[in-house]
This record gives C-alpha cells, structure tokens and sequence, in this order.
C-alpha cells in the first residue's frame, strides 16, 4: 500500500501562484511515476502532470504548460507542483497519484493509488 497526501489548496486570485505537494509513505520503492490530476464539478477527472521518479522526466497537459511545473524531493518522498498564471478555470480538486508503471501514464486508469485530494478556488 502507499499513502498520499497532498497539500497546499486554497483560495487565490486569479494570475496568483500556488504550490501544492504530495508526500508519499508505505511501499514507495516501487513506486515508478507520481501524477497530478484535477476534478472540476461536474466533469471527469483530467491530467495535470506527472514526473518519473527516476530521471525526472515530467510530462504536462497542453493546458498548464509554460505555467505549472512539477517536480520531486526523493529524499523527503514528495512530489510538488508550482502553479502560476492560475486562471478561474484551474479551480478544482487536485490529486495526486502513484503509479508502478513506466507509461506514458496520463491516464487515470493507469495509477494504482490516489491521496484525497485538495481544493483549488481561483477567484477573479
């Protein structure tokens, strides 16, 4: 089992800047990629991101790219993600996932774990 939890929602005005992180513990050692997804009300669960915890190599939507970037402290077992730029449309539930694949993995289905979740409001 692996446990997430991430952190760092709120409430922000829109071009703000937010930073959320996932801390992982349990079985983590095989533990192959982290990815961040996003739950609007009323939609179905998107990809925002992912990285691999090996080499680093990071992945984004075409809709955050240039304004949120993921990256990982092995050390500390935490994934984060800087959010910049946020539009009201970023406002969503944002979780974060672990998965043993070695995918492309931007699918949902494809992640075996997920945390529970942190709330991001993006005002006008």
């Amino acid at each position: 089992q692996v446990q997430l939890v991430e952190s760092g929602g709120g409430l922000v005005q829109a071009g703000g800047s937010l930073r959320l992180s996932c801390a992982a513990s349990g079985r983590t050692s095989s533990t192959r990629r982290i990815g961040w997804f996003r739950q609007a009300p009323g939609k179905e669960r998107e990809f925002v991101a992912r990285i691999a915890l090996s080499g680093g190599t990071t992945l984004y939507a075409d809709s955050v790219k240039g304004r949120f970037t993921i990256s990982r402290d092995n050390g500390k077992n935490t994934v984060y993600l800087q959010m910049n730029s946020l539009q009201i449309e970023d406002t969503a539930v944002y979780y974060c996932s672990s998965t043993r694949s070695v995918g492309i993995a931007t699918s949902p289905n494809e992640y075996e774990y997920w945390g529970q979740g942190t709330q991001v409001t993006v005002s006008s």
